[in-house]
């Protein structure tokens, strides 16, 4: 939890799209770990009441796709930013 809203504050902070896209999706890999994690624990702490079991699923689904949007998001922005960083040092070069 400490982890994502870091990341989150950071992105707020963070002066290029690129480098607050970076910070939401390692917001969003941490939540979808932490809700990952917390599923599996309420799963083993507590009886298998109805009530309990749709939670357990509901934080499973969401902390799955939280991850999975983190880490394709990430993905993303890793590109954009290895792309954006290609086309300033070729322009750096031609000028000299």
């Amino acid at each position: 939890m400490v982890c994502s809203a870091l990341n989150s504050i950071r992105s707020y902070r963070a002066a290029n799209a690129t480098d607050a896209g970076l910070y939401r999706s390692w917001t969003n890999i941490w939540m979808g770990g932490m809700l990952i994690v917390l599923s599996i624990i309420l799963m083993f702490v507590f009886t298998g009441s109805s009530l309990s079991i749709v939670v357990e699923a509901l934080f499973l689904i969401i902390g799955a796709y939280n991850l999975f949007a983190g880490l394709r998001n990430r993905s993303y922005y890793a590109r954009l930013r290895e792309h954006s960083g290609n086309q300033s040092g070729s322009a750096s070069r031609q000028s000299v």
